[in-house]
Parts: structure tokens; sequence; C-alpha cells
């Protein structure tokens, strides 16, 4: 059983920043990818970022050069530093894994921390 929790949402201001955390309950080696998605009321939910088991990061087009992804194998921990937040960043953000199993590829999800970016 795959467990991750994030940490670090909250309440922010517009050009604020927050780095948020998921910690794996696994060796993030055993994943293809980790990443971030995010959930606004009313629309789908979108990826944020990710990156691979060999450090290749993708970007949603509408946070490139202001959000970054890391991760920290050590700590089995992935991380997205956010900077210059909007208001159209309020979201839930949930951390996503990916793993290829023998049916195809598994997902596993945290469960969600709100991000607002309000004044």
């Amino acid at each position: 059983q795959v467990q991750l929790v994030e940490s670090g949402g909250g309440l922010v201001q517009p050009g604020g920043s927050l780095r948020l955390s998921c910690a794996a309950s696994q060796n993030i080696f055993n994943f293809n990818t980790m990443g971030w998605y995010r959930q606004a009321p009313g629309k789908q939910r979108e990826l944020v970022a990710a990156i691979t088991s060999g450090g290749s990061t993708n970007y949603a087009d509408s946070v490139k050069g202001r959000f970054t992804i890391s991760r920290d194998n050590a700590k089995n921990t992935v991380y997205l530093q956010m900077n210059s937040l909007k208001p159209e960043d309020t979201a839930v953000y949930y951390c996503n894994s990916k793993k290829v199993g023998r049916t195809g590829m598994i997902n596993y999800w945290g469960q969600g921390t709100q991000v607002t970016v309000s004044s």
C-alpha cells in the first residue's frame, strides 16, 4: 500500500510563495514519475508539474517560470516550490505517483492540500 502525504498548503497573498511537500511511504525510485496535479472548483484536475525517476521535469504552461518541482531521494519526498502566485493558482493540490504494474500504469494519490491565493 502506497501512501502519499502532502503538506505546505495555505493562504497566501498574490505574488507570494509556498512550498508543497509530498512524503511517500516507500522509496520514490520505485515510481516512474511523481508529480503534482490541481483541481479548482468546477474544473477538471490538471497536471501542474512532474518529475521522472531520472530527474526530467515538465510543467503546465501556466506555471512555467514560476513553479519548480524537485525531489529528495533520501527523504522519499517531492517538493513543489511555487513563486509569484496568482489568484488563478487557487486549487486543491494533489501529489501523484505512477508505477508500471502487471496490467499497466498504476496511479497513487495523496489526500490533497488546499492552496488559496487571495488578498
